[in-house]
């Protein structure tokens, strides 16, 4: 069975060298998921969002390595999509949140096959700041050429595109044009965050 298409049994423990690996990976996956790496570079998240991020690959490890409980890829969707919103003040509805949970399933299964070659391809493969850069020169630029009335705009509640090819971890499987939707602290105080599709659908099984 396909650890994204369903549910995984009772989690089997990694061992000390297999986890020190998967741990990698997990950074290394967080590293290449261009739209978290936009919020930490603009600190969407405050001056602690370097901080949010080091905890949120902490938190997945420890998902994975300390349940006791069947894992579904569901559950860790709706996690990377609250901590989205209460670490960094954003919705990301790009449908790399999908996709890192499906990365993040298929690389924790890999490991405790002993076979690491999606962390192989990830150690190959460039971090996705370079697309952020890229991302904020853009901006830059065609700030520079908005009205003055823009200007004064406020920051939040803003949405952000991201070419495709840059939205997530593995590029072949983006089928959506990216948005990151940042909200205002008004927002968030009311609990405000649009319905996706994967908070109805309940536990997926094959």
């Amino acid at each position: 069975m396909d650890p994204f298409n369903g549910v995984r049994g009772t989690p089997q423990p990694l061992s000390a060298e297999t986890l020190s690996l998967f741990t990698e990976g997990v950074g290394l996956v967080l590293s290449r998921w261009t739209a978290l790496q936009m919020a930490v570079e603009n600190e969407w998240g405050g001056r602690a969002s370097l901080q949010h991020l080091q905890k949120l690959s902490t938190d997945l490890v420890s998902w994975f390595s300390q349940s006791n409980a069947p894992l579904y890829i569901d559950d860790l969707e709706m996690m990377l999509d609250e901590k989205m919103l209460l670490s960094f003040n954003s919705v990301f509805e790009d449908g790399s949140i999908e996709e890192v949970a499906e990365q993040l399933m298929i690389l924790h299964e890999e490991c405790l096959n002993g076979n690491f070659e999606t962390l192989c391809q990830l150690r190959a493969s460039s971090p996705a700041t370079q697309a952020v850069s890229q991302s904020r020169k853009v901006s830059e630029e065609e700030g520079s050429d908005d009205s003055t009335d823009d200007e004064h705009e406020p920051a939040s509640d803003m949405a952000l595109d991201i070419e495709p090819e840059q939205m997530a971890v593995d590029p072949v499987k983006s089928k959506s044009s990216s948005k990151v939707v940042q909200l205002s602290s008004k927002e968030i105080a009311e609990g405000w965050a649009p319905v996706t599709s994967r908070r109805n659908r309940g536990k997926r099984s094959s």
